[in-house]
Order: structure tokens, then C-alpha cells, then sequence
């Protein structure tokens, strides 16, 4: 067999192309047999190095000179953008006075960098997109069925919706049946009366007929006319039937009632980009949170704080009155409740109306145009504090009138539709001897209970199920109990909650993950929070009476 053709070929001459190699020139990169190496340095070139065939590739290839061809570069001139010169060029008026440094040096730094980088591309950099990669088919994998449960719960809540508009029409169905009722009861009653009138005038008409054909003299004269007792009609009897007057389809604030679809994002980790969030973007914290207002709102030990947005801030203390501030601090309006000291709470609903808690009257009320409106009346429970959620429900803690149980619960308007008491082992979730139980409701739907009796922040899903609970982060400066009050939640789905005992914020991811605290504005005696639909968060500092403004998050 021909070896030059098998696949076990071995190397041959570049030269003569038949002799087996025996050697190789390291400058030119050629196969050389023994009696093909002479031919090789006689070629005219003026540097060769012949090595071993095992040998090769030993030495630094040079690149040839552009101006002299039969010269190598062994330099780099740093005057001239760092090209490579040979000796000639060195030496010429070209480069006179220049500064060159040799290609070895170069090289061999070169080679260092090379090698940190290809093991940084290898041992990291690789790796890491391999994961990348890995985590993004995941998501895509299991992309549909995660859509496919978003479809499914927001058909769950159109279902609910349809059953609450039908539950709605059946109501006023049976109340437009029972006004008919009462409409026929009262017709009826006079179709009878007139009827009985009738039947008299009948028999009084067939009384004179006889008595005109009677001769006898004294039924003629004893007759006594009834012309004027018949001729007093009775009233026209006109009842009017009800009227629907069907309200205006305000469709954005049905969209905004009917639930909030949040835009997918991605959390945190600095390879992946992020996506679309609420308010156009995913907002870090700042490094250093800044006082933005101060509003002396007047009030005696202030307890409570409500916004929808920086225009509009709602305070109440220990007395009767309500104020409404603008964020310069000016009173745009005060509104007197009925309810004892400081035991009620405050909220914003949707449209910017007031609602408020009234512990001893047991009732929730809503303040509009002036007007107080009874939403919610409780027998045996005193309700707390207040929370406007996403969908235009709203949440009440409560404490039963013997201290002895705690519970949150949902209305629509004034009906009842959820309770959280208990954990799924039937134990309590919230403590029982205290009234103070701040409330807010996440954008995941979390509802977050700051617990001030236990010493925690409880949070619970939307269906009423135990997630978590935060009882403080150990600190060597903030060294008093835990002692949750105010809580508030921004578009990050990142918890805010008040810590009188030590004078500051803790900011907690929405898994009860501690992130910062805000600790350096001057914050005394902080109790309740609200955060507007900017991120902007607003603090009630209890004894000074002060609204603090205070921007803790980066511009998106």
C-alpha cells in the first residue's frame, strides 16, 4: 500500500514532497528531509533555525518587514501607532529619535492576558451563560403554563364578576317584584272599596224603584236621599311605577375594579436584563434615602396617614378632626368625625374619598362631598385599621369586643367576603390583646398585617394562607424590641413598616427578606406610613406632629 495515500500517512517534505521530514525550519514553517535542508538555507534568506520534526513551532514567529522583505520585525515602533519595525527601519531617518520596544516583551504580556482571560471565559464567564441559557428554555417551557394559570384565575374573577352582577340583578328583581306587590295591594284595596260603593248604589237604586211603584205612604216618607253621601267620589288613585336609572359604564375605572394585570419582570440578578414593571420600570433603592418635605399638620400625638397621591395627604390624631393637607404644608380641609379620641383609622379609596374606622361606634364610614355615609356596622367586633385594596375592596382589622380574637376582614362595599383568623393548624395568626394592627395590601395581593402585639409582620396570600413572618433584623445600633406599626408597600411589591423603638423604616422584600433601613432623616417616634403612586413614602412622626416626605427610591 502506498503510505502516501493511507490514512496512517506520515509527514513529508514540503520541498521534494516524497522523503519522510526529519526536520523543521522554525522561521518559515517548512518540513524539511535531511538532504532538502541545505536547499533550504541557501534560499537566499539570512535566518533560519532548523530544529527536530518533534521540535517545531519552538520559536516566536516574527512578522516579515513591509519596506524590507527579507528582514523580520523584532519591534514595535511606540511613536508611530506601535508598527512593526525591523533593525533597517530602525536605523532609518524614518524613526530617527523614536522609541521602540521589543516584541517579546509584548508578546509575552499579551500571553498573560490571554491566558487569565481564557480561563476567566472557561472557569466563569462560559459557565455562567450556560446557566443563562438553561434558566431562559425553563422559563420558556414552562411559559405557557404559566399563562395558562393567569388566563385561568382572571376567568375565575370574571366568573366571580358575573355571579355578583347576577347575585346584584336577582336583588333588584326581587325588589322590583315586591314593590309590584305593594303596588297591586294598594290598587286592589281600592278597586274594593269602589266596588262596595257600587254594590250600595245598586241596592239603593233597586229600594226606589219600589218604593216608586209603592202606594204605601210612610216608606215614602220616611225615605231619606244618599245623593250626597254617592256624589262624594273618591280620590283618583294613581301609583307610579319605579324607574331604573341605570349609572354611566365608566370602563378605566371598571378595568381598575376588576383586577390589575402587573407587567412580567425579572428580579434581581445583575446578568439579566430587566423587563417591562409598573410606573415603566424596576427602581432601586437609593444608597441614601432624602428628606423631601416636612408638614406641620397641628395635631396632638399624630397616629395616622393616608394618600393616593403627593396632592392630597390625610392626617388624624387624638382628637375629632380629620385634615386634609397639600405636600406645601397649606390645610385644604377639615373634616369632624363623631368617633372618641384616637380610635380610628384612615383611608384613600380609588376616587380620592375619605373612609375612616370608628372603634367604639363599631362602624366604617365613607366621607364624600361633605357627607358621611355609614358603610359598615359591626356587632360584638371594634374595627381597626383600614386598607383601600387594588380592586376597589377594602380590608379591616378588628379585635372582638372581649379582646379575646383577632381577624381581618374583606368587603365589597358592605359585604363580607373573606376572613383570615387562622393559620391552616387552626392556631391564631395575629395576637389577641392588642387593637393596634396596621394593614396594607401588596401588589402580588399579599395582605400584610403589622402586628404591634406580637412583635411581627405577618403576611398572608390572597387566599388567606400563612406565608411569612418578620419579627426584626439583628442590629447592633437598633437594639430595642421590634415593635412593628404603620405599614405601606410600593410598586416593587417592597414592604415598608414603622419602628418606633428605634426610630426608623425597615424595607423588606415582598419574600420578608430584609433589605435596608431608612434611619438618617431625622426620624423621631415614626408610626404610621402611607407610599403615594409615585414611590413617594410619607411618615407621621407621633409626638411632633409631623408629615415627613421622603424619597428612598432611584429615578427609572
Amino acid at each position: 500500500m502506498d503510505p502516501r495515500s493511507s490514512a496512517q500517512d506520515v509527514h513529508r517534505c514540503d520541498l521534494c514532497e516524497t522523503a519522510i521530514v526529519h526536520s523543521y525550519c522554525d522561521i518559515c514553517h517548512v518540513n524539511l528531509c535531511v538532504p532538502c535542508i541545505g536547499k533550504h538555507i541557501l534560499d537566499g534568506y539570512d535566518k533560519h533555525k532548523i530544529v527536530q520534526f518533534q521540535e517545531r513551532k519552538s520559536t516566536l514567529i516574527y512578522p516579515k518587514c513591509r519596506t524590507h522583505p527579507h528582514k523580520i520585525c523584532e519591534s514595535q515602533c511606540m511613536d508611530c501607532n506601535n508598527i512593526f519595525v525591523c533593525s533597517s527601519c530602525m536605523a532609518s531617518e524614518q524613526h530617527g529619535r523614536h522609541k521602540f520596544k521589543e516584541i517579546t516583551e509584548v508578546y509575552k504580556t499579551k500571553k498573560e492576558v490571554i491566558k487569565m482571560d481564557t480561563e476567566e471565559l472557561v472557569n466563569n464567564i462560559s459557565p455562567t451563560y450556560e446557566k443563562i441559557t438553561l434558566d431562559l428554555e425553563n422559563q420558556l417551557a414552562n411559559l405557557d403554563e404559566g399563562y395558562e394559570k393567569l388566563t385561568t384565575t382572571i376567568s375565575k374573577q370574571g366568573e366571580q364578576w358575573h355571579r355578583e352582577i347576577d347575585i346584584t340583578i336577582n336583588k333588584m328583581k326581587t325588589e322590583i317584584s315586591e314593590i309590584k306587590d305593594k303596588h297591586r295591594d294598594i290598587l286592589q284595596k281600592h278597586l274594593d272599596e269602589i266596588k262596595q260603593i257600587q254594590s250600595l248604589i245598586k241596592q239603593t237604586l233597586q229600594a226606589l224603584k219600589e218604593i216608586e211603584k209603592s202606594t204605601e205612604v210612610s216608606s215614602t216618607i220616611e225615605y231619606s236621599s244618599k245623593i250626597t253621601e254617592f256624589s262624594k267620589f273618591p280620590p283618583k288613585v294613581q301609583v307610579l311605577l319605579p324607574t331604573f336609572t341605570p349609572n354611566p359604564i365608566d370602563s378605566e375605572k371598571l378595568h381598575r375594579m376588576f383586577g390589575q394585570i402587573t407587567p412580567s419582570s425579572t428580579d434581581t440578578g445583575e446578568n439579566i436584563v430587566s423587563l417591562n414593571r409598573p410606573n415603566t420600570s424596576f427602581r432601586e433603592l437609593l444608597n441614601e434615602p432624602e428628606l423631601v418635605a416636612t408638614i406641620q399638620t397641628g395635631h396632638k400625638n399624630l397616629r395616622n396617614v393616608a394618600c393616593l397621591n403627593e396632592d392630597r395627604i390625610w392626617t388624624s390624631g387624638e382628637t375629632k378632626d380629620v385634615k386634609c393637607f397639600n405636600i406645601k404644608g397649606s390645610l385644604l380641609q377639615t373634616i369632624q368625625t363623631k368617633s372618641w379620641n384616637w380610635f380610628i383609622d384612615i383611608a384613600v379609596d380609588s376616587d380620592g374619598d375619605l373612609l375612616y374606622s370608628d372603634w367604639f361606634a363599631m362602624t366604617v364610614n365613607k366621607v364624600k362631598n361633605g357627607q358621611t355615609d355609614e358603610l359598615i356596622r359591626l356587632q360584638g367586633w371594634n374595627p381597626g385599621k383600614l386598607c383601600v385594596t387594588s380592586t376597589g375592596d377594602f380590608l379591616v382589622t378588628m379585635c372582638r369586643s372581649d379582646w379575646i380574637q383577632s381577624k381581618v376582614v374583606r368587603y365589597s362595599r358592605s359585604t363580607e367576603k373573606q376572613t383570615v383568623e387562622f393559620d391552616e393548624e387552626g392556631k391564631p395568626l395575629y395576637s389577641r390583646n392588642s387593637s393596634i394592627k396596621y394593614i396594607t395590601e401588596n401588589r402580588n395581593h399579599d395582605v400584610c398585617v403589622a402586628d404591634y402585639g406580637a412583635g411581627a409582620v405577618v403576611v398572608v396570600n390572597q387566599d388567606g394562607k400563612l406565608r411569612w413572618r418578620y419579627t426584626g433584623h439583628p442590629s447592633v445600633t437598633k437594639n430595642k424590641p421590634f415593635v412593628p406599626r404603620g405599614i405601606a408597600t410600593d410598586s416593587q411589591s417592597r414592604i415598608l413598616t414603622a419602628d418606633g423603638n428605634n426610630h426608623c423604616i425597615h424595607i423588606l422584600d415582598q419574600n420578608g427578606q430584609f433589605l435596608r433601613y431608612i434611619d438618617n432623616c431625622d426620624l423621631k417616634d415614626p408610626l404610621d406610613l402611607c407610599v403615594d403612586n409615585n414611590d413617594n413614602l410619607f411618615v407621621c412622626e407621633f409626638n411632633k406632629g409631623n408629615v415627613k416626605k421622603i424619597k428612598y427610591l432611584k429615578k427609572t
